[in-house]
């Protein structure tokens, strides 16, 4: 043992790092290969690392990135949190009856005046028809109309979107697979959902503008839009995956191809279908949000408002129903598909994880990036 100890320290850092060769043997010149094979592991991992740095560096450098900016504004964000006109967080006491004893709490109240004054959730008056859309005659009731706010016009935007979307996914994820259409036509439909792809939700909404103007209207056909790309091929990679037995026995029966395609093919794959279009309606409410902040309609664009103001407790009254919209829906997305799926295999999300998760995956809808449920 000990003279196997010494003729390894003896070793040269060649022979350590595979350069050279360690003896003739064929488990010493196997030894010899992996060392090489590690060594050149660690040059790449080395190099990555390298270069990453450069990237990262050079991107501090082109945002002009300062700490010493950040140390000098800190003193006035921490004004702007409970302190100044208008803070984030606006300072309040709740008094303990009896004992005379007041605890420092944050003012709810005034985010909610602030959500009814501007109508952020819904507005019921009295007088005309139920939604103002003549649905119920008031004759046995007194008339009341019910409007929604910018909460429920984001949704609508979500919603509209989603829907006029999916009848064109559905068509370009049919079209887009080989299985459908044969190699090289299909890469036409492939072809034009990675162009959609290619251009963020927010692109495609200043693109629109000449269509329909600076409104939810083209809110939802960018979000029409970016559906038909995105939920289009997450289609098509379901078709790709499916088994051929069921296609084999209806074509057996003298099926035709548009019969093949409803009861041998998407019969399939009906369960991933619904689930993804619930997962894409998740997506979509957060791209709805940051829409509106380029003039989208809805809490983004009561968010942006309030931001130019510098009214910052109207500005959290907003951030507020951001966060119980999105994280609503996206509970319901994930229990829709949960309940979908024949074998689990997600963990659920839990009730905090949905809401604090919120603001990041506005940012990435917003920007078009999307994952797999």
């Amino acid at each position: 043992m000990s003279g196997r100890t010494s003729r390894e320290r003896s070793r040269s850092p060649a022979e350590y790092f595979g350069l050279e060769e360690i003896g003739d043997s064929p488990v010493e010149r196997k030894l010899t290969e992996l060392k090489w094979k590690s060594t050149k592991q660690r040059l790449y991992t080395l190099l990555g690392l390298i270069g990453a740095g450069i990237v990262f560096v050079s991107s501090l450098n082109l945002i002009n990135f300062s700490i010493g900016e950040l140390i000098t504004q800190w003193p006035q964000f921490l004004e702007a949190l409970t302190i100044g006109e208008s803070p984030y967080f606006p300072p309040g006491e709740l008094v303990i009856p009896f004992v005379g004893v007041s605890i420092p709490f944050v003012d709810f109240g005034e985010y909610w005046a602030f959500m009814m004054e501007e109508n952020l959730i819904l507005r019921i008056e009295s007088g005309g028809s139920l939604l103002g859309l003549g649905l119920l005659p008031p004759l046995f009731y007194t008339g009341i109309t019910i409007i929604p706010g910018a909460m429920f016009a984001t949704l609508a935007v979500a919603v509209a979107g989603s829907v006029l979307g999916m009848p064109l996914a559905l068509f370009f994820g049919v079209m887009s697979s080989e299985r459908v259409v044969p190699y090289p036509f299909n890469f036409i439909f492939r072809a034009t959902m990675s162009l959609i792809r290619a251009i963020p939700g927010l692109v495609w909404f200043l693109i629109l503008i000449p269509l329909a103007g600076v409104t939810t209207f083209t809110a939802a056909l960018a979000i029409m839009v970016d559906t038909t790309g995105y939920l289009g091929r997450l289609f098509t990679d379901e078709l790709e995956e499916i088994s051929d037995g069921p296609i084999e026995g209806i074509r057996s029966t003298g099926a035709s191809k548009s019969q093949i395609v409803p009861f041998g093919m998407l019969s399939q794959v009906f369960r991933q279908f619904i689930a993804w279009i619930a997962f894409d309606l998740e997506h979509n409410v957060r791209a709805a949000i940051g829409l509106g902040l380029i003039g989208g309609g809805g809490l983004g664009l009561e968010l942006y408002t309030q931001r130019q103001l510098f009214k910052y407790t109207d500005m959290m009254a907003c951030i507020i129903l951001i966060f119980l919209l999105a994280g609503s829906v996206e509970l319901a997305s994930q229990r829709v598909r949960s309940y979908l799926r024949e074998e689990e295999t997600e963990s659920k999300t839990g009730v905090l994880e949905a809401f604090v998760t919120v603001p990041q995956k506005i940012i990435a809808s917003t920007l078009g990036r999307r994952g797999r449920p």
